[in-house]
């Protein structure tokens, strides 16, 4: 019995692997009223009602610190039971397929088709706040009334190779994957705990589906 079943509070374990942007993420989670674990433990991870796997830096970097926290492997056991996991700028990047950084391709964790490389636009970093456009259907963004985020990031998925629930960011140059609902598999580019009141509604979403809200 999970911990949303026995006392309505929902427990979200964020994982530690070295890589991330944990206090101000571990924040934003608990303000939602969930019970938030930081946690490197791989049980733990795959315990708890909700996994939450930040990351910045560098692909190949926050794939090595996965790997040593056997994330990868918590990450796969988790979409494949059909148990909730968000990603989050490159802990959301490293669920696609494979990741291109200075002419070095390495393998992601591959629960989501497709390739992160670097964005076709004229000024990079991709950084600041940006409108979004989810899905009709979306979840993630419901009830979201103000659809600017805060992005920091040079690279990301520029194509949709058979996604489900994609919303998409403009740049002068094209668009990119901003967000993905695919199942009880989320994740976004931006920073939901950088965005304010519409970061905060986003994370409030998510934690609702773990109560089967």
């Amino acid at each position: 019995m999970t911990a949303a079943e026995t006392t309505g509070t929902p427990s979200v374990a964020l994982l530690d692997y070295g890589s991330g942007n944990l206090r101000s993420a571990y924040r934003a989670l608990a303000r939602t009223g969930a019970r938030v674990e930081l946690t490197a433990d791989p049980e733990a991870a795959l315990a708890a009602d909700g996994l939450v796997v930040p990351g910045v830096g560098a692909f190949a970097a926050c794939m090595a610190g996965l790997r040593s926290v056997q994330g990868d492997r918590v990450i796969r056991e988790r979409v494949a039971a059909g148990r909730p996991v968000l990603g989050i700028c490159v802990g959301y990047q490293i669920l696609f397929s494979e990741g291109i950084e200075h002419g070095e391709r390495t393998a992601g964790v591959g629960v989501l088709p497709g390739v992160v490389e670097k964005l076709d636009a004229h000024r990079l970093p991709h950084m600041g706040w940006n409108t979004v456009q989810p899905p009709a259907d979306t979840r993630l963004f419901r009830g979201v009334a103000d659809d600017w985020f805060y992005f920091v990031h040079s690279y990301g998925v520029r194509r949709d190779e058979g996604l489900d629930g994609v919303t998409w960011c403009e740049l002068e140059q094209g668009q990119f994957v901003a967000a993905v609902e695919q199942g009880a598999l989320s994740g976004t580019q931006f920073h939901p705990e950088k965005s304010g009141q519409s970061g905060g509604c986003l994370l409030t979403n998510w934690i609702m589906e773990l109560n089967g809200s």
